[in-house]
């Protein structure tokens, strides 16, 4: 962002009942504020609506817009919260005034599902970007055009930012700020808002995502008996055979039942398993390795990179339960009575190696 002297005209689009509290206070808090004596510029910041007034915000609370669309035309960052309802379309002269800023060179930032409104501008087209992780699909398939990754907390693309939800957009501005202004800068205003400057990981560590379950009764007698033994070597010559079935039979009809390959559930309850380990237990990670079929405190720390983008250590100083979690016993048989979470659409099944 090229150095100006006047302030930089930052404005925050907000629609009647889709204001997301949260996102705009996380704005409010980086653009509201004269925060020059940290290394930021003068920031003229203020809401922007279709028709201005007082408007609801998600949950209800009123607020004040002062001005209208036509703001956006002098705007050098223009940021849109969340936009919920997906019943409720963007209207064309919003989704114009978004085009004529992009056209213009403004900087453009999604808050969560506020991404909805960027794609339908067509603004997002051949990007890969993010949203929250619970409602990427929905915009992966209104918008095929768009990469939508919802591992990441935000993407950043130049001129157009895409941030995933809540939280993030904390991630998402700090991101900002440290490309625009120093990393200096982005530190001084983290330790201002009592906040770290930078999280490792993405989404894919919050993201909850249930392994189908298994409507077949003799199936579902060797998925209970596979979870009981994760320990083992477990390949799909062994469930196939438990199930009476030759493995090609075998690998099609848990396909057909499921929607996944055996590897993939397999790893799955694997990651689920260790997860329920490092969250309630005390285990040494060479430990919960070994009880939940990684072997190597490597091989387990490598699945954990790379299906939730941070290692077994990060994950059990975010999610530790408590202090008093070290006395859990140690159980991996129907250790999550609501199910278990897998990450089965990144992994190729291997027929000819271990399930």
């Amino acid at each position: 962002m090229a150095p100006t002297d006047r302030p930089l005209v930052v404005s925050v689009v907000v629609a009647d009942g889709l204001v997301g509290s949260f996102g705009l206070g996380v704005c409010a808090e980086v653009f509201g504020y004269d925060r020059r004596s940290m290394g930021l510029p003068l920031f003229d910041f203020a809401l922007v609506g279709e028709a201005p007034g007082v408007l609801r915000t998600d949950t209800g609370i009123p607020i004040r817009v002062e001005h209208g669309l036509e703001r956006l035309a002098r705007s050098d960052i223009i940021s849109i919260t969340a936009w919920e309802l997906f019943d409720r379309v963007p209207s064309p002269a919003l989704l114009d005034a978004f085009r004529a800023a992009h056209a213009r060179g403004a900087t453009i930032i999604s808050h969560c599902t506020g991404a909805f409104v960027l794609a339908a501008a067509g603004l997002l087209d051949g990007k890969r970007v993010t949203t929250h992780w619970k409602y990427s699909g929905e915009l992966a398939a209104r918008f095929p055009a768009v990469d939508v990754d919802p591992s990441v907390l935000y993407v950043d693309n130049g001129q157009v930012i895409t941030g995933a939800g809540t939280a993030a957009g904390v991630d998402t501005l700090l991101h900002l700020v440290r490309r625009e202004w120093g990393a200096a800068a982005a530190n001084a205003l983290a330790r201002e808002m009592v906040v770290p400057p930078h999280r490792d990981g993405g989404q894919a560590q919050f993201i909850d995502a249930p392994v189908p379950s298994c409507q077949d009764d003799l199936l579902g007698v060797v998925l209970e008996w596979a979870s009981a033994h994760l320990a083992e070597d477990i390949s799909v010559d062994t469930l196939a055979r438990r199930a009476l079935m030759s493995p090609r039979s075998f690998a099609r009809r848990f396909k057909a039942t499921t929607g996944t390959t055996p590897h993939a559930w397999l790893l799955g309850q694997r990651l689920a398993a260790a997860e329920a380990l490092l969250e309630g237990t005390d285990a040494p990670v060479e430990e919960i390795a070994r009880l939940v079929g990684f072997g190597t405190a490597a091989g387990l720390r490598e699945q954990f990179a790379r299906r939730r983008g941070v290692s077994p250590r990060a994950y059990r100083q975010t999610f530790r339960a408590g202090s008093g979690a070290g006395s859990a016993p140690v159980q991996l048989d129907r250790h999550r009575a609501g199910g278990v979470r897998g990450d089965q659409t990144l992994v190729e099944a291997e027929f000819g190696q271990p399930a």
